[in-house]
């Protein structure tokens, strides 16, 4: 049995598929321009769109709302050190403005930054300092049906060889993705935290975790890593992050949060201050960073939900759950399921598909078009300069669906498989000159 009720609901708008073929010629085949009252089930994103708690909604009752000062901002600070182990935080309106203060801080032109995987807006953010973002995935974690506990890991022999050719000067950061949000959403090992860090320290870089699924990924090491076994997720959580030099945070993952976000540090160095005036720079003054108080309030709350049982268990249970709905149906997706999302494998499901037609957009088209259903895609549409499969994400909002929701989500995917060469592939006819984000504006058609 589920331990919580739902004590608030939302009304899903029905369409007709006529009005949904309409709607996504409108939208140049690019679902992020959908109207959200054209969805039946938004699975675009897992970020922001979550249901709160009431405890959080009674903490927003009492945010104050000081500009310099507030109260609200030491709950909230108090909650990332007790929870995250980050004695200082420079607040952000969300993830990618806490990548601004931090990476904006500590990138030069020329400069190699390395990761397990860039996801979409790290990646720019890392370009639009002159910098070059490279992957250091371990082998394995581009194969689909590699039935391995971490391979969301980072490669530090892949990584020296890098450093071998561009030289350890030119590689300041260092950054870990838990979980690995571009390699499927797979965890990352406490004993490859570690090694990550000893790695840093030895190139004399600032090893940075993005910190976004801390919790999920807390999740995974007390299920699969060895001696984690009987360790809560909350502690588990603590000493993974406490091998970082820096996280950048997003509130609205496992912050359970609909706006929000960090550059959370271990001590007020340097680097402190460095983030601290480019966050006001950027963001707003130290103590609300493009937050109100009461979001700020509401964040507190949720960072300490996040790690308290049985929320993070139950979360990844759900998305198991999808994941087996659609293997029931034989529909490819990558193995094993991660913790906030599903992907489907678009280049079997849609073979007949040459990857210049972005099999992965034109699944997510069809999953639209067919059910209502909004996915992305994260592929060679999203990821124009790189190798990546073509995988289409489900990412499932914390809180908010229900099994009936899922089977929906499966028996579309499903009946789109079973068109199989009826699908029709993609071209771009317009795209924004930062070519690392085109797939949140970039229009498409049907190619001829």
């Amino acid at each position: 049995m589920r331990s919580h009720t739902a004590t608030m609901v939302d009304r899903i708008e029905d369409t007709s598929r006529a009005d949904r073929e309409a709607a996504l010629a409108d939208a140049g085949h690019n679902v992020f321009e959908l109207a959200s009252d054209d969805v039946a089930v938004d699975l675009l994103t897992d970020s922001g769109t979550g249901t709160m708690s009431n405890d959080q909604w009674a903490a927003m009752l009492q945010g104050d709302e000081a500009y310099a000062g507030s109260a609200s901002f030491d709950d909230l600070a108090a909650a990332a050190e007790d929870v995250m182990g980050f004695q200082h935080i420079i607040p952000a309106h969300q993830g990618r403005g806490a990548e601004n203060v931090l990476y904006g801080a500590v990138l030069s032109a020329g400069d190699t930054v390395l990761n397990n995987a860039h996801f979409d807006t790290t990646r720019a953010h890392v370009a639009a300092n002159d910098a070059t973002p490279v992957d250091c995935p371990v082998d394995g974690a581009r194969d689909p049906d590699t039935d391995a506990p971490f391979k969301g890991n980072f490669s530090v022999e892949r990584a020296r060889r890098v450093v071998d050719d561009v030289g350890a000067d030119a590689v300041p950061v260092v950054v870990l993705t838990i979980t690995n949000n571009s390699m499927a959403g797979q965890p990352v090992s406490i004993e490859n935290t570690r090694e990550v860090a000893a790695f840093a320290d030895d190139i004399d870089a600032t090893f940075v975790i993005d910190a976004c699924r801390f919790a999920e990924n807390a999740h995974f090491v007390q299920q699969r890593e060895p001696g984690y076994e009987h360790d809560s997720v909350a502690a588990i959580a603590r000493e993974q992050l406490s091998y970082a030099d820096a996280c950048v945070m997003s509130g609205k993952k496992d912050g359970l949060v609909n706006v929000g976000g960090f550059v959370g540090l271990h001590d007020d160095g340097r680097l402190h201050e460095q983030c601290r005036q480019r966050g006001i720079l950027y963001e707003g003054f130290s103590t609300y960073g493009g937050m109100s108080g009461r979001d700020m309030a509401a964040f507190a709350v949720g960072l300490r939900e996040a790690v308290e049982p049985p929320y993070v268990a139950e979360r990844v249970a759900q998305v198991q759950r999808l994941a087996d709905a659609l293997t029931d149906r034989d529909v490819p997706i990558y193995q094993p399921a991660g913790g906030h999302a599903v992907y489907i494998d678009a280049n079997a499901a849609l073979p007949h598909l040459p990857r210049e037609q972005f099999p992965g957009q034109a699944f997510v088209c069809e999953l639209y078009r067919e059910g209502g259903v909004r996915a992305v895609e994260l592929g060679r549409f999203a990821f124009p300069d790189t190798d990546r499969r073509d995988l289409v994400r489900l990412a499932l909002p914390r809180r908010t669906y229900g099994p009936d929701h899922l089977d929906h989500v499966a028996d579309t995917a499903a009946a789109v498989c079973e068109r199989g060469t009826d699908v029709t592939g993609l071209e771009i006819v317009s795209e924004p000159e930062l070519t690392e984000l085109r797939h949140f504006s970039a229009a498409l058609q049907p190619v001829a």
